[in-house]
């Protein structure tokens, strides 16, 4: 049971050994004394104006978040696809059943006013 322990041991400690050499690693090759230039904030070339904290608004995130939603739908439907004629009747059943749920979603996004740009 002990030399069980012990192999696991010894990779906890490989792997804190490793990690804390990459930490004394930078430490000692980073720049101990960083000009002014070096320290501020940089933004595409540009003078930072203002607060860095902007409100957005929230039509972005439910764009995105309606994306994925269809960019996983394609990742689900292309595999799908390529073995059709071998699965029969019943995957093929399984995929309407999930567009159908993707499409209720979207009706439901739809009709909420997710889809419209103000």
């Amino acid at each position: 049971m002990l030399p069980d322990y012990i192999h696991i041991t010894f990779f906890w400690l490989l792997g804190v050994i490793f990690v804390g050499a990459a930490f004394a690693v930078s430490w000692f090759i980073r720049p101990k004394a960083p000009s002014a230039v070096k320290c501020a904030p940089y933004e595409c070339g540009e003078i930072v104006q203002g607060d860095s904290r902007v409100q957005f608004n929230i039509r972005f995130y439910l764009f995105a978040l309606i994306f994925v939603i269809f960019d996983v739908e394609i990742l689900f439907t292309i595999p799908w696809a390529v073995d059709f004629q071998q699965m029969g009747m019943t995957a093929y059943l399984e995929m309407v059943v999930f567009m159908l749920i993707l499409a209720v979603g979207l009706a439901y996004a739809w009709k909420k006013g997710a889809l419209e740009w103000q």
